[in-house]
């Protein structure tokens, strides 16, 4: 039953959030003439989006335990028989690379693909692949058929979750700001939902089958209500009146480029017959007259200015796009890669300094895992109230590398099989310190990059925005997975 018990912290995290809006009215709606975003409801579905998007691989995490005691090797009179899997190595491996190819390939194929389509195609998707995982739970097969089979989800669940991503990411950036904090605060919350899940299913002292039932059966609840949220969402007449600005923008930019391409057209023909190619006229009497000496030539229309010359832009490239937003996308990769290079695979390593009793089995999902996802939460949350350094300024992203000072901190604590470091941190709220500090910084840093990049372009690029920084949110994932390796032999 711990499926039941980790939806818990919904009330109080989302109340929380709400309440963050509420006293923010005047920052949630920042264009003038735009309706009010009555009780919120549109922030709120942006935040269970957000929570959404993570929440199902979340608790796929979770139930690490239970895919490893399937898959391992029996031992008989002493002897290990049958192969080695190398579960969360495959894992690792499987859920990055996936993540990473389709934010790239969901950078360039969005204007194919209708929003609709990737967004709630891709929530269905996950949901069939979670019911498919918990059907899998009371079903005896063979370990080779399971661990491919179990490959083969853990691929196609990161790339649907890289498309969702990008593409709500996108959906956000429509709107003003604030709900871009809102939405990464959403995610921050689906990974203290699993926290709170193991800690439910140490106390319960349940059996890993059970656990792992409920593990998967949660999320599919979850992106139930997810794409429930995301159907609903344009009815509502404040997300209405962004998502059709948005579209009439587009609308116009294409009508106005086909109007004005027969216009130039008519005109250089009109030259061309008039003899005007060389800037120059030929009268009745064959005596050359300069055009621009003719007061009754046609002068070239200047080109608009302000905002009808916006309107009348088609979207930018991709590299148009990137050039702009470079320092934030830089700031987003360098954030998850000094993260993942050190969480979870030398965390989880850390040992309490009072072995022995239930301390020592509440320490790694206390201090560690409940830790950083309450602390990550809170670091996204607060940039609702709080945006400082502000996008322009040097120091923002001099903070971000900064944060690399954390890597070799954690490396200190006391890290089991440790071969090559001392251990300067033993004490147990020495590394719960230093987990908080480090997790509130990945949060707040994070959601600050994704917030402020959309705030550099005009809106008519902002879905462009929302891809391109969650390909490089999965670039740093990925490249600080590929470092945690090195940086754990180092300890």
């Amino acid at each position: 039953m711990s499926f039941v018990f980790s939806l818990i912290p919904l009330n109080s995290g989302l109340a929380a959030e709400v309440s963050q809006i509420r006293s923010n009215p005047v920052k949630m709606k920042t264009s003038k003439g735009a309706p009010v975003d009555r009780g919120c409801a549109v922030g709120v579905i942006f935040f269970i989006l957000g929570m959404g998007t993570l929440l199902p691989w979340n608790f796929f995490l979770t139930a690490t335990q239970y895919f490893t005691d399937k898959l391992s090797p029996e031992v008989v009179n002493g002897t290990v028989v049958g192969k080695e899997y190398y579960f969360s190595n495959w894992m690792t491996l499987l859920s990055q690379l996936p993540l990473l190819l389709f934010t790239l390939l969901n950078s360039f194929l969005y204007q194919r693909l209708s929003e609709r389509v990737r967004v709630a195609g891709s929530l269905v998707f996950i949901l069939l692949l979670f019911i498919l995982t918990a059907a899998l739970v009371m079903v005896h097969m063979q370990k080779d058929s399971f661990f491919s089979i179990t490959m083969a989800t853990i691929w196609f669940i990161n790339s649907f979750g890289a498309v969702l991503q990008g593409s709500l990411f996108g959906l956000v950036g429509q709107l003003p700001g604030k709900y871009s904090a809102v939405f990464m605060s959403g995610q921050g919350l689906a990974g203290t939902f699993a926290a709170v899940a193991i800690l439910i299913t140490i106390a319960s002292e349940v059996n890993a089958n059970m656990a792992a039932l409920g593990y998967f059966i949660t999320p599919c609840v979850g992106t139930l209500i997810t794409l429930l949220c995301y159907m609903l969402l344009p009815r509502l007449e404040f997300a209405q009146y962004y998502f059709d600005r948005s579209r009439k923008q587009e609308v116009q930019t294409e009508m106005e480029l086909l109007q004005d391409a027969p216009s130039v057209t008519e005109q250089v023909e009109n030259c061309k017959l008039n003899g005007h190619s060389n800037g120059s006229a030929v009268q009745g009497n064959g005596t050359a007259v300069n055009s621009q000496q003719n007061g009754d030539a046609e002068k070239p229309r200047p080109a608009p200015l302000g905002p009808e010359a916006e309107d009348g832009e088609a979207k930018s490239s991709i590299m148009q796009v990137f050039r702009k937003i470079w320092v934030m996308a830089f700031c987003v990769t360098f954030v998850f890669t000094v993260t993942l290079s050190v969480f979870p695979v030398v965390t989880v390593a850390v040992r309490t300094k009072h072995p022995g009793g239930n301390w020592e089995r509440y320490f790694i999902p206390i201090c560690c895992f409940l830790a950083f996802n309450v602390m990550d939460w809170f670091g996204r949350s607060i940039t609702s109230l709080v945006q400082l350094p502000c996008k322009e300024s040097w120091l923002f992203p001099a903070l971000v590398v900064a944060r690399v000072v954390f890597i070799p901190l954690l490396m200190l604590c006391n890290v089991d099989n440790r071969q090559y470091l001392p251990v300067w941190f033993p004490a147990d709220w020495m590394f719960t310190l230093i987990m908080v500090f480090f997790s509130a910084s990945s949060g707040y840093f994070a959601c600050l990059s994704m917030s402020y990049a959309p705030q550099l372009v005009k809106p008519k690029d902002c879905e462009t925005v929302g891809a391109l920084m969650t390909f490089f949110l999965a670039l740093g994932l990925s490249l600080g997975a590929a470092l945690s390796f090195p940086i754990r032999l180092l300890v």
